[in-house]
């Protein structure tokens, strides 16, 4: 059950992105907000490489190094300036889902194993999937504000 909700939401957040040009995915079609739907495909698979592969599979990720700028809160974001294309983001997304996807497979058969976790404390493997689920929920919910300021397209 979580696997597969997982998945749905990585697929949504895919269709969110789906048909768009590099010039509309680094659009920021909510002046309120630095949001893009590019940015966001950076942030997932940080997010992803972040949970299963530090924290679940104890191992170091390797990130793509992405050009990051300092956020008024004092975090860090994506910067649109990032001459990567999106092309590449959109292969290292899907590259970074395939590799959780790996860690997934072994870390499910002892979901209450405890895993340290600096973030919220020791945690069991069952928290951080339903934490990664909750990210993917959140941001396959700015992603569907995105896409409909951008273009109109809305659904699940």
């Amino acid at each position: 059950m979580i696997g597969s909700n997982l998945e749905y939401h990585r697929a949504t957040f895919l269709w969110k992105c789906e048909g768009l040009s590099e010039t509309r995915l680094r659009e920021r079609p909510l002046v309120s907000s630095e949001l893009t739907l590019l940015g966001l495909m950076r942030h997932a698979q940080g997010v992803e490489r972040y949970w299963f592969q530090r924290r679940l599979a104890d191992t170091t990720p390797r990130f793509f190094p992405y050009r990051t700028y300092v956020t008024g809160d004092g975090g860090d974001w994506f910067d649109e300036a990032d001459p990567t294309p999106a092309k590449d983001v959109y292969a290292d997304y899907l590259a970074a889902c395939d590799e959780s996807r790996e860690v997934f497979a072994k870390v499910t058969e002892d979901v209450v194993r405890i895993v340290p976790n600096p973030e919220f404390g020791d945690t069991d493997v069952r928290f951080i999937l339903e934490h990664v689920i909750e990210e993917y929920a959140r941001h396959v919910g700015h992603a569907d504000l995105l896409r409909e300021a951008i273009d109109g397209t809305t659904g699940e």
